[in-house]
C-alpha cells in the first residue's frame, strides 16, 4: 500500500494490517486508474494464480482482466484441480506457487486458509473472499460511495440481512474513514461484536430503524456459498429484510443502493430495485476491477 514497501503490509488478507493512509493511497490509485482507463505494462511479466475453491464471476474476471490491463497474466486453479487441503496440504501448495507466480489471489471457504498462504508463501496473497472476509468487495464499495457523495467521511451505510463476511470487511475499514455503519439482522445472524464495537455501529432487528436517512442502503444474499443445507430456514429467519422500493423510500433523498452480487431476485431484494434509479449495484461491481488493479500494482509492481 501506501508509504515504504519495506514496512507496508506484504498481504491483503483484511483491513487489520491497514491504516487511514493505506486505504486513502489504494482508493486515490484507484481512482486515478479509472479516470485514465489506464492500461500499462508495470506488471510485464508477472503472473497471478487465482486459487479458487468457489465460483466466481466478478472476482475472477476482475483479477484476470486487471493483470492484463497491468502487462501481466493470470493462472485459474480451481479445487478440482488442485484439491488445496485435501490432495495438497495448504503449506505445500504456497510452497510450489511462490516458486512459479509473482502473487496468489485465494478464493476460499476458511479464512484459516488464506492465512495459511500467506504464512508459507513469500509472495503477496490477496484474499478474494474467504468466509470472515471480503476486502476486495469492500474497497469497490467505498469507492462506489466516494464517487456518488464526493467523500466517506459522515456518510450513513445502512446493512441489511446477514452479519456475514462482506459486513465484516465494511465494520472493518468504517473506522479508517469516517463511515458510519447501521446494521439491521435477524435475531442470531448478528456480526462479530467486537467488529461492531471497533466500528461504533449501531446495532437492531429491524431494517426500517437502519434505513431511515441513511446514504445508502446495502444488502447480501441471505445464504451464501457453502450454507446452501439452511436455505429453508434461511427462507423463514430472514422475512420482512427485503430490500425493496418499501424500504428504499426511507433513504436520504439522495441515498442509493448497494448490492455485492450475485442478486436472488424476490429474496433479499427484488429487480426493481436492483435495476432502479437509486441502484449503484452495477457501479461496484465495475469499482472491482479498478480496485483489484490497485490491489494488484500495489502489492506486486
Amino acid at each position: 500500500m501506501a508509504g515504504d514497501p519495506l514496512t507496508r503490509p506484504k498481504d491483503l488478507l483484511d483491513f487489520s494490517a491497514h491504516g487511514r493512509k493505506e486505504i486513502e493511497a489504494l482508493l486515490a490509485l484507484a481512482e486515478r486508474l479509472k479516470r485514465e482507463r489506464y492500461r500499462g505494462e508495470e506488471l510485464r511479466g508477472k503472473v497471478l494464480a487465482l486459487l479458487f475453491e468457489k465460483p466466481s464471476l466478478r472476482t475472477r474476471t476482475t483479477l484476470e482482466v486487471a493483470m492484463v490491463h497491468l502487462g501481466g497474466h493470470a493462472v485459474y486453479l480451481d479445487q478440482k484441480q488442485v484439491g488445496i487441503g485435501e490432495r495438497e496440504p495448504v503449506q505445500d501448495v504456497a510452497k510450489n506457487l511462490e516458486r512459479f507466480v509473482e502473487g496468489i489471489a485465494a478464493r476460499v471457504y476458511r479464512h484459516e486458509t488464506v492465512q495459511e498462504l500467506a504464512r508459507h508463501a513469500r509472495i503477496p496473497v490477496v484474499n478474494a473472499l474467504s468466509d470472515r472476509a471480503h476486502p476486495l468487495q469492500a474497497l469497490a464499495d467505498l469507492l462506489t460511495l466516494k464517487e456518488v457523495f464526493g467523500g466517506l467521511a459522515g456518510l450513513e451505510v445502512a446493512w441489511i440481512g446477514d452479519g456475514n463476511n462482506v459486513l465484516a470487511s465494511l465494520l472493518e475499514v468504517a473506522p479508517l474513514v469516517g463511515l458510519r455503519v447501521r446494521v439491521a439482522t435477524p435475531k442470531g445472524y448478528e456480526p462479530d461484536p467486537h467488529l461492531l464495537q471497533r466500528a461504533g455501529a449501531f446495532l437492531t432487528h429491524d431494517p426500517k430503524e437502519a434505513a431511515f436517512g441513511a446514504h445508502a442502503l446495502y444488502t447480501d444474499v441471505w445464504t451464501s456459498m457453502g450454507q446452501e443445507a439452511e436455505r429453508e430456514k434461511r427462507l423463514r429467519d430472514f422475512q420482512g429484510f427485503q430490500v425493496n422500493g418499501e424500504l428504499l423510500a426511507l433513504i436520504h433523498p439522495q441515498g442509493v443502493f448497494l448490492h455485492c452480487l450475485p442478486a436472488h431476485y424476490g429474496e433479499e431484494t427484488t429487480e426493481e430495485a436492483v435495476h432502479g434509479e437509486r441502484s449503484r449495484v452495477f457501479d461496484q461491481a465495475e469499482n472491482r476491477l479498478h480496485t483489484a488493479k490497485a490491489v494488484l500494482l500495489t502489492l506486486l509492481g
